[in-house]
Order: structure tokens, then sequence, then C-alpha cells
């Protein structure tokens, strides 16, 4: 078994996002890019208008707790495949 270092990112990504807690507006941002996702795409699959997530990307709003849950979710997939995309100062090209 391979011991993790408290500095491995997938640590980090965990204590950002437990079950409904959010990363920060950037980083939403940088995962949805890393997977190439679209933020109509996005919106798609948690039930909610585009601009709401881009508000949600902006910091301007918040999902309320049924999106938030499912939008926590959908970071969470995505930090997991995309760890590099949450490491703070990351590229938000895409």
């Amino acid at each position: 078994m391979v011991e993790v270092s408290m500095s491995d990112p997938l640590r980090r990504i965990d204590a950002l996002v437990e079950e409904d807690t959010l990363p920060t507006p950037q980083v939403r941002q940088q995962l949805r890019l890393a997977a190439g996702l679209t933020q109509t795409e996005v919106a798609d699959a948690i039930g909610v208008k585009r601009l709401a997530v881009a508000q949600w990307e902006a910091g301007r709003a918040q999902p309320h707790r049924g999106n938030r849950r499912a939008y926590a979710h959908l970071l969470r997939k995505l930090a997991a495949k995309h760890p590099d995309a949450t490491v703070e100062g990351a590229s938000d090209e895409g």
C-alpha cells in the first residue's frame, strides 16, 4: 500500500469538497474547463439554467441545497479525474 502525503492534491480536494462544500469559484471553473465541459452541459446535468452555473463560477451566487449537493458531487468527480486543475494558480485556459 502506498502512503499518500498531506501535500497530495486529492487530499487537498477532499478537504475542500465534503458532502456539499464547494471549492472556490475559480476552482469550479478550472474543473469544468479541464473536463472540456461547457456551462450549458454542467447546467443540464444539474437541472439548472446556464446562467446559474455562470453566476456560481463568478462567485455572484451560491446553489440552493439540492442543486448544491448535485454540483458538489459533480465537482468531486471532476476533481478526481483532473486533480491538477485544482492546484492554486492553475491556468484558466482550457
